[in-house]
């Protein structure tokens, strides 16, 4: 019984120095390791370190036979590009990431920020739309967006066309944010660089993405779960039926978030998406009080300090560290302070003393039969990962190394909420 008991939450400590950051990054964009498999191999390893040096050996055991984690070389790079660009990174340990995005199953372990980080500790709502936006919904948007940023809140949109332009223009004197789908240096559309770089200067650009990085279809939701999460509530102007505002609307509904959308013309097929959220029970919005009615008046937050303590779902025993004879990072930008150092662990969790024999690994046929289990009861429907493990009469810390092994292998796709499907 002792493998059921789930340990005391410990927080990560975040990465201060240049080592720490490479080692993080390095886990991160290893291949097939998303945030979910990040998260999943620091609460069972301790430390990213830890992690890098049994990954190797965690995709062999799920049947790839060469993998390298990301080098360190391109760790480096990522960080060098990054501050190129004028920006810095948040890592979900860091006490300025927010807290509400850190409560996701997926949320991004690291993000590239560049602007204003204390726009992240105010009240933030997002303000998304059709690109193909009509004259009435690019002026419904700037005028709603400044009421709302007049009133307090953050304005949070994707630096899309049409909708999201109007949102950022209409908050920029009050206070927004861009979430971009590709790198933190990337632009898209071109023809926003100028709106995006007045956003870097006044307000807060923020990215998963390395920098440099071109966005590519499957980035755009991946950006809009950020969205979502990020915000106590969103509004929507101008959605199709099908189209990425109204994911977005599903997704901030899924996290218990408030899902509000002006209504439109019946024949406008741009409204077709806002006018089913206000038929399924989303808040009918006209103006700003509408807004603040259903949120209620946020208060005043401009001089809030960051919240103190990581998130407590962040779990696993990480070793604070320090930087062994090398130079102490120096403060990144926007920071106006060099982060103290800690000091570093060189035992417990994750690390191994010198020499010292590897574990004996799984027994490979009992593995196998565990994935072929696995695959046998999922489908292209998400299944809960509780169901999961009553299914087979497994427990969670038997199921775990299995899962991990198939979303490495890139057989199962972890869904937001804990589901669980078999790729396709």
């Amino acid at each position: 019984m002792a493998e059921d008991l789930i340990p005391s939450p410990t927080p990560l400590t975040p990465p201060h120095h240049e080592e720490d950051w490479l080692a993080w990054i390095r886990l991160l964009r290893s291949h097939r390791v998303g945030p979910t498999t990040f998260r999943r191999l620091l609460r069972e390893h301790g430390s990213p370190d830890a992690a890098l040096k049994v990954l190797p050996a965690i995709a062999r055991a799920a049947g790839l036979r060469t993998y390298r984690p990301c080098s360190e070389r391109q760790a480096r790079e990522e960080l060098r590009a990054g501050r190129r660009a004028g920006a810095r990174p948040i890592s979900i340990a860091d006490p300025l990431y927010p807290a509400a995005l850190a409560e996701m199953a997926d949320a991004p372990p690291l993000l590239w920020a560049r602007g204003t980080p204390g726009l992240l500790q105010r009240p933030l709502l997002a303000l998304v739309g059709a690109r193909n936006a009509s004259s009435l919904g690019i002026r419904m948007a700037r005028r709603l967006a400044a009421e709302l940023a007049e009133a307090g809140f953050v304005v949070v949109s994707g630096l899309a066309r049409g909708i999201d332009t109007a949102a950022h223009l209409g908050a920029l004197d009050g206070g927004t944010i861009a979430l971009m789908a590709g790198g933190i240096d990337v632009f898209y559309p071109a023809e926003n660089a100028a709106l995006g770089e007045d956003i870097g200067r006044r307000g807060l650009l923020l990215s998963e993405q390395p920098p440099g990085l071109r966005p590519i279809a499957r980035h755009f939701p991946q950006r809009n779960r950020i969205i979502a999460g990020l915000c106590r509530g969103i509004v929507v102007i101008e959605a199709a039926a099908r189209s990425g505002s109204l994911i977005t609307a599903r997704m901030a509904l899924d996290l218990g978030r408030e899902v509000m959308a002006v209504p439109g013309h019946p024949f406008d097929g741009r409204a077709g998406g806002c006018n089913m959220l206000i038929r399924d029970g989303a808040t009918l919005v006209r103006n700003a009080t509408d807004v603040l009615a259903a949120l209620g008046e946020p208060a005043d937050r401009r001089q809030a300090p960051p919240r103190q303590q990581p998130p407590p779902r962040q779990t696993g025993p990480a070793s604070s560290r320090r930087s062994d004879g090398g130079t102490p990072a120096t403060a990144e930008p926007g920071t106006g302070a060099t982060p103290p150092p800690v000091g570093r662990s060189t035992t417990g969790p994750g690390s191994a003393a010198a020499g010292s024999a590897p574990p004996s690994g799984p027994d490979p046929q009992k593995t196998r039969r565990l994935h072929s289990e696995i695959l046998s009861r999922l489908g292209p429907s998400p299944l809960s990962e509780d169901q999961l493990i009553r299914d087979l009469r497994t427990t969670a810390a038997k199921l775990a190394p299995a899962l991990l092994g198939l979303e490495l292998d890139g057989k199962i796709t972890r869904q937001p909420g804990g589901l669980l499907s078999r790729a396709g």
